[in-house]
C-alpha cells in the first residue's frame, strides 16, 4: 500500500487474498488497485475464480441453516458491532473512499453516515413482525403465514458509491437471516468489499455467513450462477444489469436490479431561480456526476431559461477540479479513462449536431470540468444517453404538459425534482412523471436508509430495497396448516 494515511485495515491481513472462511489466496490471482487521481498504486487484492465463488457458494449454504436459525437479538447486536466498529474506523474509511473512488471527502462523509443509517435501520427490520394468522380451512385448525430468510444472497456492487451500496444491501440481507457472497467492483475492492469484511469480522460475524469476492465480469457471472445463490442484487449500468438478468434467470433466481438514469430536473415558471440553480448544480456535479441519482436533463420553463442558466454557469465556474485529497477542490477525476473518453464523445457529438457549450466542455486526462450545455434537441446523445459525468444539459419548455412529455421522453425510470413556488403544483407534476423517486424543490440525488429506492423502465426490475421494502426483498413466505382435534 502507497502513502495511504492509516495502517487500518492492516493490509498484512488482506493483501492479496478474497474474505471466504478468513482471509486466504485465491485462485484467480491478484489485482492492483489504482488510485485514479495520481495513477499510484494503494493496494493489491485477490481475484476470485469461479471456483473461488463455488467454494464460498457451498459455505455461505451450510452457514445459512445456522444464521438463519439464530436469535433475531444474535443478529442485532452484530449489525450494532458493526456500526461501532465503523464510526471507529471512520477517518481511515474515508481516506480510502477519497483515494479509491475518487470523491472529495465530503463525499466520503456521505457514504459513512448514510451506512451507518443503513445499519441502524436494520437492527430495527431484524425484529419486526414477519407473519399472518390465517383464517382456518376447517375448524379447530391452524393457518398460519411466515416469511422466512431466502438463503444465500449474492450482491454484485459498483464502484461510485462502493461503502454505502454494498452495506445497503449487505445490512438488511443479514439482518433477515440470509448469509451473502459479495463481489465489490474491480476499481473499488478495498472500500466496497476489504473495509466491509473487516467491520464484520470485528463486530463478531460468525464464519462462512459473509464472503467478499472480488474480480470483474467472469466472477459477477459466477456469483449470478452459483447453484447457492437463491437471489443477485446488482446496482449498475442497464447494459449489465440485463447480462446479470439472464445468467441468474437460467437458474430460476429472485433478481434485484438497481441500474442507471437519465433523470430531468423541472424548473417551473414560478420557482426560485436561485434556489434551482443550486440544486441542479449540486444534482449534476456532485461527485462529477457519477451517480445514478444525478440529473442529467435540467427542464427550464422559457421565462426563466437565461437566468437559470447564467446562475448554473456562475455554480459550475467556483467549483475546482484537481486531486480530492487537496482543500478546496470540489470535483476529483473521472473514474477511469474508458468513462472519461465516453464522457467527451457524448459532448463532442452534441456539439458537433449544434449544442453549444456554455462553460466546461473539454477534459484534462481524467479530470473533466463542471459543463453546461444548450442548444439540445431531442436527437443529441446528451438528451437520450446517460452521461455519467458533470455535464448538464438545459432544456428550455413552454407548458407543464411539454415539461412532463420532454421529462418522459426516456426509457429511463429512476428520479427527478419539480422546482415550484407552489408545493400543490410541483407536486401534481411530479405525479405525471414516470419515475420510482421524485423530490419537490430539492436535488434529484437523494437516499434514505427508510425509503423505497428503485425506479421504473430500465433503471430497474421493480425491485426496491430500503425501508419495509427490504423485508419483501429478502425473504419468502411459508404456509403451514394443521388440523383442530379429532
Amino acid at each position: 500500500m502507497k502513502g495511504n494515511g492509516t495502517r487500518w485495515p492492516d493490509p498484512a491481513e488482506w493483501t492479496g487474498k478474497i474474505y471466504s472462511e478468513g482471509w486466504r489466496a485465491s485462485e484467480g490471482g491478484t489485482r492492483q488497485v489504482i488510485e485514479p487521481a495520481t495513477g499510484d498504486a494503494l493496494a493489491e487484492v485477490g481475484v476470485a475464480s469461479s471456483a473461488d465463488v463455488a467454494r464460498a457458494g457451498a459455505r455461505a449454504a451450510r452457514a445459512a441453516r445456522d444464521w438463519a436459525a439464530a436469535a433475531p437479538s444474535d443478529r442485532i447486536e452484530v449489525l450494532l458491532r458493526a456500526s461501532s466498529a465503523l464510526r471507529e474506523h471512520s477517518a481511515a474509511i474515508r481516506d480510502w473512499i477519497v483515494r479509491e473512488s475518487a470523491g472529495v471527502p465530503a463525499k466520503g462523509d456521505y457514504e459513512i453516515n448514510a451506512a451507518l443509517a443503513q445499519l441502524t435501520h436494520a437492527v430495527g427490520l431484524a425484529s419486526l413482525p414477519r407473519g399472518e394468522v390465517l383464517a382456518p380451512q376447517a375448524p379447530g385448525g391452524t393457518s398460519l403465514a411466515w416469511r422466512v430468510p431466502l438463503g444465500v444472497v449474492g450482491v454484485i456492487n459498483p464502484w461510485n458509491a462502493p461503502l454505502l451500496f454494498a452495506v445497503r444491501v449487505l445490512a438488511p440481507a443479514l439482518a433477515l437471516g440470509n448469509t451473502v457472497l459479495l463481489k465489490p467492483d474491480p476499481l473499488t475492492p478495498v472500500s466496497g468489499g476489504v473495509l466491509v469484511a473487516r467491520l464484520f469480522e470485528d463486530a463478531g460475524l460468525p464464519d462462512g455467513v459473509l464472503h467478499v469476492l472480488p474480480g470483474g465480469a467472469q466472477t459477477g457471472q459466477a456469483v449470478a450462477a452459483d447453484p447457492h445463490v437463491a437471489m443477485v442484487a446488482f446496482t449498475g449500468s442497464a447494459e449489465v444489469g440485463r447480462v446479470v438478468a439472464r445468467v441468474a434467470g437460467e437458474g430460476l433466481k429472485r433478481v434485484a436490479l438497481e441500474l442507471g438514469g437519465k433523470n430531468s430536473l423541472v424548473v417551473l415558471e414560478d420557482a426560485d431561480v436561485d434556489a434551482a440553480a443550486l440544486a441542479g448544480a449540486v444534482s449534476t456535479f456532485g461527485y462529477q456526476g457519477q451517480a445514478c441519482v444525478a440529473a442529467g436533463r435540467h427542464l427550464v420553463h422559457a421565462d426563466l431559461v437565461e437566468a437559470y442558466t447564467d446562475a448554473l454557469i456562475g455554480h459550475a465556474r467556483t467549483l475546482r477540479v484537481g486531486d480530492p485529497r487537496v482543500e478546496g477542490v470540489s470535483l476529483g477525476p473521472i473514474i477511469s479513462e474508458r468513462l472519461a473518453t465516453r464522457i467527451e464523445r457524448i459532448v463532442d457529438e452534441s456539439v458537433a449536431g449544434g449544442a453549444r457549450v456554455l462553460t466546461g466542455g473539454r477534459r484534462d486526462g481524467l479530470f473533466y470540468p463542471p459543463t453546461v450545455l444548450d442548444r439540445v434537441d431531442r436527437a443529441m446523445p446528451a438528451f437520450t444517453e446517460e452521461i455519467f459525468g458533470p455535464v448538464a444539459p438545459v432544456i428550455p419548455f413552454h407548458s407543464e404538459a411539454e415539461a412532463v412529455e420532454i421529462a418522459n421522453d426516456t426509457a429511463y425510470g429512476l428520479t427527478a425534482a419539480v422546482h415550484s413556488g407552489s408545493v400543490p403544483r410541483a407536486t401534481a407534476v411530479a405525479g405525471r412523471l414516470r419515475t420510482g423517486m421524485v423530490h419537490i424543490n430539492d436535488v434529484s440525488a437523494k437516499d434514505a436508509a427508510n425509503a423505497p429506492f428503485g425506479g421504473m423502465g430500465i433503471s430497474g426490475n421493480g425491485s426496491r430495497i430500503g425501508g419495509t421494502a427490504s423485508l419483501e426483498e429478502f425473504t419468502q413466505w411459508r404456509w403451514m396448516t394443521a388440523p383442530g382435534p379429532a
